[in-house]
């Protein structure tokens, strides 16, 4: 196990790798666009978080900056408490010890993911996708660069080049202790951690977020919260379900505009009985779609009842991730916004400000759909377990 390291070194070896990522910029990405040109795939979700241009590094460098400047999230005391016999109690967060993070494609979780967990005192493992290999590789070897030159130990950071086949022995018999893994990816990578891991992991789950189109709603901040929530195809956090309800006033003209809208942005819409009737829309073949997470430029608009039969229809088939309603009426949103089992529960406004550095975080580790231990963005502050320290002299019991 890792000697947890002063806060000033760690703050060091962040900025000391924010200093490398401007210094390397180039060559970043230079090495980025081999694998972008050896991407043979036809996911354009994933080849949009493959890529590193300028404005990714500025993001990067921006990450670790900002992680050296927030407060050390491991010692903080927690709950204090005297016993009657003298002891004095403390609990305190304290590092889990190693982190393994399994993520596709992006070469930016290699920096901030690891970021996060360096910074709360984990060290830790890196397994990224095989697409995205070149530029990992590179930025690993910023890390230890940035780690020697701190007269630090490169184990902190470790990439693991694995296959499938190895991942999964690894994850089933680890040939070093693991204390948590963060899979960070589509449903079919996490349903594979989950299997095979035989340590705790925190699910960062699907999206297939939902917004709610009251009947009071402001047709306006409608429009625009569905527009944005599909600006960005490629995130967990984008709109892909859309119920208006039906008695809504001028519901016809609203859903034909907004239709038109999603068009010109070559969005394709597709539409329930009711709606797909009325607009001349695709009907859909089963319920099972709405299940679906599209990571496309895709849409499904339905009809809804009452905000009862949202909150329940939400509640069936959304991912858990974040779910919107529109509206003018504060009692309604309430009800919504207290029924609704979604990480994040929003009122008249946009699902893609699910993310650390919007909700004030700074940056997250992944966005957590599970209940334990932490729901939502997982901040530095999130990635700690905790310890108690208990003083006594003597004391028996």
């Amino acid at each position: 196990m890792n000697t947890l390291l002063s806060i000033e070194k760690r703050n060091s070896v962040l900025l000391k790798m924010a200093a490398l990522l401007e210094q390397e910029r180039q060559a970043i990405i230079a090495i980025n666009k081999t694998d972008l040109e050896a991407y043979k795939g036809d996911d354009i979700s994933m080849f949009d978080r493959l890529k590193v241009d300028d404005a990714k590094v500025d993001e990067m460098i921006k990450a670790v900056t900002h992680l050296a400047s927030q407060d050390d999230p491991v010692g903080v005391e927690r709950f204090s408490f005297k016993h009657d016999n003298g002891m004095q109690v403390y609990n305190k967060t304290a590092s889990f010890g190693t982190v393994l993070i399994i993520y596709e494609s992006r070469p930016d979780v290699t920096v901030e993911a690891a970021g996060i967990a360096f910074k709360s005192g984990n060290k830790i493992l890196l397994k990224g996708g095989k697409e995205s290999l070149n530029s990992n590789l590179k930025i690993v070897e910023l890390w230890h660069q940035a780690l020697k030159e701190e007269h630090t130990s490169t184990d902190w950071v470790e990439y693991l080049q694995f296959n499938r086949t190895e991942t999964q022995a690894f994850l089933e018999k680890p040939t070093q202790k693991v204390d948590l893994i963060v899979p960070r990816g589509g449903e079919r990578l996490i349903a594979f951690v989950k299997q095979h891991a035989t340590c705790p992991v925190i699910i960062s789950g699907r999206g297939n977020n939902f917004v709610y189109v009251h009947k009071e709603a402001d047709l306006d901040i409608a429009v625009d919260v569905i527009m944005n929530g599909k600006s960005k195809i490629s995130a967990c956090n984008a709109v892909d379900k859309v119920l208006i309800d039906q008695n809504l006033p001028n519901k016809q003209e609203f859903v034909a505009s907004l239709i038109s809208k999603l068009k010109d942005f070559k969005i394709e819409v597709l539409g329930d009985a009711a709606i797909s009737k009325a607009n001349g829309l695709e009907a859909i073949k089963s319920d099972e779609i709405w299940y679906e997470e599209f990571l496309d430029y895709k849409i499904l608009i339905g009809e809804i009842a009452s905000n009862t039969d949202t909150i329940a229809m939400i509640n069936k088939y959304s991912g858990g991730h974040s779910s919107v309603i529109v509206t003018s009426n504060e009692a309604e949103a309430k009800i919504f916004m207290e029924n609704i089992d979604t990480a994040a529960v929003y009122h008249n406004a946009s699902t893609r400000f699910t993310d650390g550095g919007q909700l004030g975080l700074g940056g997250e580790l992944a966005i957590s759909t599970d209940k334990l231990h932490q729901r939502g963005p997982i901040g530095l502050q999130h990635l700690v377990t905790n310890k108690w320290y208990v003083h006594g002299n003597g004391q028996i019991r």
